[in-house]
C-alpha cells in the first residue's frame, strides 16, 4: 500500500473518483456507523468525488435521492431481529454486477458486512473493480449478548474471509488494527473519527432541561448515551450509579437512546430518566446538561459518544478501549479503567461523582482535546487511501483497460 500520509500535488490534480459506497445502515437510523458514513460521504463530495450510495430501502414509499456528486441505489432489505429500526440488505450480487457493468465505478467501498456487503464484494471481484472495506462493528462478539455464543467463531471466520477478499480494511483505532492483524487480516489501515465541536459544546447546557430531570444547579446529573442494547454493558452503569446514589441521594441518572432493552430497564428502574433517542441540538443539549458521563461498553470499535461527551465538556469514566483509549489521557481529560475491571469502574465513578473540582478540570481538558479531532484531516486520509487502492490496481494491470474507464 502506498504512503498516503501526505497527498501529493500530482494526486490533487487528478480527476475525481467515482466511488460506490455500500452500507446496510444510513440516516435516519440512529447509530454510530450511520453517523460516521454520513460524514465520510459529505467529505468525499466536498473533495470533488462522486458517490453512489447503495443501501437497503427503509420504507416502501422511499425514493432514491439524487444530487450534485451523489446518487442512491435502493436495494431490498429486512429488519434485524431484536433491533427495531435497523435493517440488513438482502443478497444482490446479480443486480450489482449489472449496475456496475453499465456504469463502472473506480472503486467499491463496502462499509458493512451483511448480505448486501458480501454481494458487493463478490460483484466487484468478478468485475475486477478495486474494493475496500470498513470494520465498524464487532459482530462476532455480539453473539454472546443475544444467546447464540456458539456463533462467535463462525461469524469471526466469515468476517475475516470477507475482508480479506478486499484490498484494504479500514478500522478506527490502532488497537483494532493490531487485533485484526493478529487474527489474520491481511491489509489493515487506521482512519480515525472526528467530532463536531460546533454542535457538541458546553454552551448547550440547559438549566431548564436539568430541571425536567429533577436536578438543580448544584445537583449531579450522570449521563449515558447510546443504543439501549445488551452489548452496551448497561447493568454496570446502573451498578455504578446505585453506588453513587448511596453517597449522593439527589443524583439522577439520564439514559439517552432507544433499543431492545429500554422497556425492561425502564420498568425495573423507575427513578432513572429514560430520555429516548435524541438528535442534533437536542442530543447536544442532553450531553452538555450532564455532569458526569459513564461508558463501560466493551463492544465498540470506536464509540462516537465518548468524543461527543468530551466535546460537551463532560468528565468521562470509561474502559480503556476503542475511542477512549485513543483520545483520553487517564487522569488528565478523563478516567480510564482496565477493560472488564467492573469494581474499578464503579470506584472511579464514585471518585468523579464526589469531586466537582475534578469534574470541572477534566471537562475543560476534555473539551480542549476534542478540538484536535478534526474531521477534515480524517476526510483527507480516507480519500487518499481510496485513491491509493485505485492506483495500486492500475499499476497491477498496466496492459488492461484503466480502472477509471466508464462503461456507458
Amino acid at each position: 500500500m502506498r504512503d498516503v500520509d501526505f497527498v501529493t500535488e500530482e494526486r490533487c490534480l487528478r480527476p475525481s473518483l467515482r466511488i460506490a459506497l455500500v452500507t446496510e445502515t444510513w440516516a435516519p437510523e440512529i447509530n454510530g456507523v450511520a453517523m460516521t458514513l454520513g460524514r465520510m460521504v459529505d467529505g468525499l463530495i466536498a473533495r470533488g468525488h462522486r458517490v453512489q450510495l447503495v443501501r437497503p430501502r427503509q420504507a416502501l414509499s422511499e425514493q432514491a435521492a439524487d444530487g450534485p456528486g451523489f446518487e442512491e441505489v435502493l436495494a431490498p432489505g429486512m429488519r434485524i431481529p431484536k433491533y427495531d429500526g435497523l435493517r440488513f440488505g438482502l443478497p444482490a450480487r446479480t443486480r450489482l454486477f449489472r449496475l456496475w457493468s453499465r456504469q463502472r465505478p473506480d472503486i467499491v467501498h463496502v462499509a458493512t458486512e451483511g448480505p448486501l456487503g458480501w454481494s458487493a464484494v463478490s460483484a466487484s471481484v468478478r468485475l475486477g473493480i478495486p474494493v475496500s472495506s470498513d470494520f465498524h462493528t464487532n459482530f462476532d462478539s455480539y453473539s454472546a449478548h443475544y444467546g447464540v455464543a456458539w456463533l462467535e467463531r463462525p461469524v469471526a471466520a466469515w468476517l475475516k474471509r470477507m475482508h480479506n477478499r478486499t484490498a484494504l480494511t479500514l478500522v478506527p483505532t490502532r488497537a483494532m488494527a493490531q487485533a485484526l492483524r493478529e487474527r489474520g487480516y491481511r491489509s489493515v489501515e487506521v482512519v480515525a473519527r472526528g467530532v463536531d465541536t460546533a454542535l457538541f459544546t458546553p454552551e448547550r447546557r440547559s438549566e431548564a432541561l436539568r430541571g425536567q430531570w429533577g436536578v438543580g444547579a448544584e445537583g449531579l446529573a450522570v449521563v449515558w448515551v447510546g443504543r439501549v442494547a445488551p452489548e452496551k454493558n448497561l447493568p454496570l452503569v446502573l451498578e455504578a450509579f446505585a453506588a453513587i446514589r448511596r453517597r449522593h441521594p439527589a443524583a439522577r441518572l439520564v439514559i439517552v437512546g432507544d433499543g431492545p432493552l429500554r422497556k425492561s430497564l425502564q420498568a425495573a428502574n423507575p427513578d432513572v430518566v429514560f430520555a429516548g433517542a435524541r438528535r442534533g441540538e437536542d442530543l447536544a443539549a442532553h450531553y452538555a446538561s450532564g455532569d458526569l458521563f459513564l461508558f463501560p461498553s466493551l463492544s465498540e470499535t470506536w464509540g462516537n459518544v465518548t468524543p461527543e461527551a468530551m466535546a460537551s465538556g463532560l468528565c468521562v469514566v470509561a474502559y480503556e478501549c476503542a475511542a477512549a483509549a485513543e483520545v483520553i489521557a487517564n487522569g488528565c481529560d478523563g478516567l480510564l479503567v482496565r477493560p472488564g475491571a467492573a469494581a474499578a469502574f464503579v470506584a472511579e465513578s464514585l471518585v468523579a461523582a464526589g469531586d466537582a473540582g475534578l469534574r470541572a478540570r477534566m471537562g475543560l481538558a476534555a473539551r480542549r482535546r476534542s478540538e484536535s479531532l478534526d474531521w477534515e484531516r480524517i476526510h483527507d486520509r480516507f480519500a487518499a487511501l481510496l485513491q491509493g487502492v485505485v492506483d495500486d490496481a492500475q499499476d497491477a494491470l498496466p496492459d488492461l483497460l484503466p480502472v477509471k474507464a466508464t462503461v456507458r
